[in-house]
């Protein structure tokens, strides 16, 4: 899942901005003119590293002169101790940016990990780990990048691009079956997904021909008897309490998909570290 450059630039520029303010008064302050300097970033802890496009994005906002080296493939397991990123320069440059390269790299990179531990439990079942809207505000874009990096697949990408119909939609329009035809009348070229918390709700929704069927809050056992009285008529998701000790039951009833909203909401950051040498 390839980055909008514009969008890197333009987020990097704001939160460099949010960071170094009037000016970084400790590096002002301690590193004597010209000094230069070579930087590595490592990881350490085990993960899958994801972000470094945006964190060489920040090393450039800060001095375009930096030079950059990667010493390791992002989208790859990898143990402590692996060296990443290697930044060569200005000691001024790279301690300005340290941060904020740093705090992306980090946060996208911790996606990237606890994506890929989630594959890795449902591994043989068929089913796809799918991520949801529950991103951080305008970080959509990256996060939802750095799950695809830890092996899980994107869904919608927000409002515009799939009618998703909640339970509070289905509320709304009077029922699974009304909000299923009026979606599909209103935009008929766009993918349908509905929610349904009972196998009556279900019924409705493949009555109504829904090409996809959110399976809410259910059970294994409930789930392994919709896939069966399903049989392939609609594709199925399950989402509701999935996390890594339920989510290889729930992939085993034979859903199609299981949503985690954790992957990008409760994602923790991934350990890594800068050490800057100073050059004669």
């Amino acid at each position: 899942m390839s980055l909008d450059h514009r969008f890197v630039a333009d987020v990097v520029a704001r939160a460099l901005a949010e960071d170094v303010g009037a000016g970084d008064a400790t590096t002002r302050a301690t590193v004597p003119d010209g000094a230069r300097a070579v930087a590595t970033i490592t990881q350490k802890a085990p993960g899958v590293v994801f972000g470094l496009e945006v964190a060489e994005a920040a090393f450039r906002a800060a001095d375009p002169a930096l030079a950059l080296e990667r010493l390791g493939p992002e989208g790859v397991w990898q143990e402590p101790g692996t060296p990443v990123l290697r930044v060569t320069g200005s000691a001024a440059g790279i301690l300005t940016a340290e941060r904020t390269a740093l705090n992306f790299l980090q946060r996208l990179s911790g996606v990237a990990t606890l994506t890929a531990r989630y594959v890795r439990a449902i591994e043989g079942t068929g089913a796809r780990v799918l991520d949801t809207r529950k991103t951080t505000p305008t970080l959509r874009p990256l996060e939802k990048a750095a799950v695809v990096a830890g092996g899980g697949t994107s869904h919608r990408f927000g409002l515009f691009d799939m009618v998703l119909i909640k339970e509070n939609h289905v509320a709304a329009a009077g029922g699974v079956g009304p909000a299923v035809r009026a979606a599909q009348a209103a935009f008929p070229d766009l993918p349908l997904e509905v929610e349904a918390q009972t196998a009556e709700e279900v019924r409705e929704a493949l009555e109504a021909r829904a090409p996809r069927i959110l399976l809410d809050n259910m059970t294994p056992e409930q789930m392994r008897a919709i896939v069966a009285e399903v049989a392939g008529r609609a594709e199925l998701e399950a989402s509701g309490n999935i996390d890594l000790d339920t989510i290889r039951a729930a992939a085993e009833t034979g859903v199609d998909f299981v949503s985690v909203g954790a992957l990008t909401h409760s994602a923790p950051a991934l350990d890594l570290s800068l050490i800057l040498e100073r050059l004669p």
